[in-house]
């Protein structure tokens, strides 16, 4: 499969040029709020506070953590998908694309329109929050695509065309509709339809999630492939871990609407730093291991109401004081690997907690 030769620097942009070795997201001290007033009394859910993090260009950054963790309220916000009562409060998600770096909010409607789909794109969580149910598949295409590839009709369907046939896909779906073709082949539909313009980033929110394990292998490959070709960058949100050490270059990892390390996946899955992320990769399960697995204590915190100091310290099983009455900040304790963890730091530095 072959998109197009040479598409890594992206057209009209040097390799060496600042666009091409900036971060191309880059987002700080991220703060969004579920706001909501009922009957004279407000409340306030921190679905995601305080994230920082960039993503490279050509690369896959995963993100995981277990539901609830504001994985989905992120990629909302990033993608600006948002609206009341979620609110942004706090914070920048900036995209250096090859025209500079523009701060996402502080674009108008129409400025976010132009770079939706043609720059960033979506792989949703499932194939049927994006294809209409009533409408064949060729209409979707051109509903998505059609104003920002330009040309006619006819030369639009077919580059449409072309570029099903490259991701091994029959252009006589197009003719169909959505309910006529399997499961596997909606997906893959998706991430044609998410990538025919070339787009820059793409974020891929579980899109696996429904998928029995050929076919997830099988779309995994497809959107690896056409990662690779395309150059693009690709923030890949699951909670399954085993797809993100198969898949993602990096890997964040979420608790409680804050990310809690981060890291090389090969490094993260090697030597985790966070209690958390730890337990989530003991919990996969290995051949050969017939140890009884056990689940965390308790239940992560409400977003509302979080609990004081570190939000995993009631169910972390190294907790010490210090965790209960001050929130541990992002630290880079080993090249490319940061933890949100005073246990952790203090290990790193041959110090004891109590």
């Amino acid at each position: 499969m072959s998109l197009a030769p040479d598409v890594h620097p992206g057209p009209g942009r040097s390799v060496g040029s600042p666009a091409a070795t900036a971060p191309l997201l880059e987002v700080s001290g991220l703060k969004a709020y579920y706001q909501m007033r009922f009957f004279g009394i407000s409340r306030e859910v921190r679905a995601v506070d305080d994230v920082t993090f960039t993503i490279r260009r050509n690369e896959i950054y995963g993100l995981a953590g277990e539901s609830s963790s504001g994985k989905s309220t992120l990629i909302k916000t990033i993608a600006r998908a948002i609206r009341p009562p979620l609110n942004v409060v706090g914070g920048t998600v900036a995209f250096t694309f090859e025209d500079g770096r523009q701060d996402i909010y502080a674009m108008s409607p129409a400025q976010v329109a132009a770079i939706r789909w043609s720059r960033l794109s979506y792989v949703t969580q499932g194939s049927m929050n994006v294809l209409n149910p009533v409408r064949r598949i060729r209409s979707t295409f051109v509903d998505f695509a059609a104003r920002h590839l330009g040309g006619s009709r006819r030369d639009f369907l077919t580059t449409v065309e072309r570029h099903l046939g490259r991701l091994s896909l029959d252009p006589r779906v197009l003719d169909a509709y959505p309910h006529e073709l399997s499961g596997g082949m909606r997906q893959r539909l998706t991430i044609a339809l998410a990538t025919i313009c070339r787009p820059e980033f793409i974020i891929a929110d579980e899109p696996t999630t429904a998928l029995d394990v050929v076919v997830q292998k099988d779309v995994l490959a497809m959107l690896r492939e056409v990662q690779q070709e395309m150059g693009s960058s690709i923030l890949f949100v699951t909670h399954d871990m085993a797809v993100h050490a198969n898949l993602t270059d990096r890997l964040g990892i979420m608790y409680a609407g804050r990310l809690v390390e981060e890291g090389p996946t090969r490094k993260v899955f090697q030597r985790p730093l966070h209690p958390y992320t730890a337990h989530l990769i003991a919990s996969l399960p290995r051949l050969g291991d017939d140890m009884r697995k056990t689940g965390l204590p308790g239940a992560p915190p409400s977003l509302a109401d979080p609990p004081t100091g570190c939000r995993f310290h009631p169910r972390c099983p190294s907790a010490v004081g210090l965790c209960r009455e001050a929130s541990p900040p992002m630290e880079e304790l080993e090249p490319g690997h940061r933890v949100a963890c005073h246990v952790a730091k203090a290990h790193a530095e041959g110090r004891r907690l109590s």
